[in-house]
């Protein structure tokens, strides 16, 4: 893939948006179709640099990693590219229902496992090079970031499939769904307070707390040779695979019997 112009940093502006940059990174890393490994290898490691830069200014600040680590995915969380059923379809080759539901967590799970493998690599190789290791942890918040993305992503097209319409503006949107991944549950399209809650506090503690933890799976990587690329990615194809399993069996549950089968049957 052609590297665009506008990537290329220019000396003296590596900072000059981290904000905005990372979230074009992880919409980029979790847009539809495949990258090349050298492709994605390259864009979470610029990821990894803008977060360092943005955990430094939060330690600076007195800011606790868990809640920068959460300030910042609600913040990328409206530029995480979700698509309707429509296009969904076609980009799975016309599949509905519950064989496209299956499509959609085996692409997620495929995307997360590759995430982990090249983040364990990365991981992997700066654990053989003592001068490198204050670096790993930056690698490490990048990949927990673009799995959580995946994730979000995920959960928000099952609702698709599964007819759960969620109302709201993109950002209402955006943090229902990230809310949802943080519970690990479906959004109740009864209970319109689940949406205008979602930027509670409560809500912010538990994406802290779901975050934190997947960034905790995430250290199983610090390991020599290629065990953190073989840890990193199957744990995380297995935590996408009971994430889309939860999902799925929360949805079923929320739609009345007559439009449960009209929206799954092929």
């Amino acid at each position: 893939m052609a590297v665009p112009e506008k990537d290329h940093q220019q000396p003296g502006h590596e900072n000059a948006d981290p904000d905005r940059e990372v979230g074009e990174l992880v919409g980029r890393l979790t847009e539809p179709g495949e990258l090349e490994p050298a492709e994605r290898r390259r864009l979470l490691g610029r990821l990894a640099r803008s977060l360092a830069s943005g955990a430094a200014k939060a330690r600076e600040a007195g800011v606790g990693r868990g809640r920068w680590l959460a300030d910042v995915f609600l913040n990328i969380a409206p530029r995480i590219p979700i698509r309707d059923l429509h296009t969904l379809s076609e980009h799975h080759h016309g599949l509905t229902g519950e064989q496209l539901a299956d499509d959609l967590v085996r692409t997620a799970q495929k995307a997360t496992m590759t995430v982990g493998a090249i983040g364990g690599a990365l991981a992997a190789a700066e654990f053989a090079a003592p001068p490198l290791l204050l670096s790993a942890p930056a690698q490490l918040v990048a990949e927990t970031i673009v799995v959580a993305a995946i994730e979000v992503k995920l959960l928000a097209e099952l609702h698709e499939v599964y007819g759960v319409r969620v109302q709201g503006t993109g950002t209402q949107r955006a943090a229902a769904f990230a809310a949802a991944w943080a519970r690990q549950r479906g959004i109740d399209p009864l209970a319109p307070a689940s949406v205008s809650l979602a930027l509670g506090a409560a809500t912010k503690s538990a994406l802290r707390n779901r975050l934190m933890r997947t960034l905790g799976r995430h250290l199983t990587t610090l390991g020599p040779f290629l065990t953190g690329a073989v840890a990193g990615g199957a744990l995380n194809r297995m935590a996408t695979k009971k994430l889309g399993e939860a999902i799925r069996d929360d949805l079923r549950g929320k739609l009345p019997p007559g439009q449960r089968s009209k929206e799954l049957d092929p």
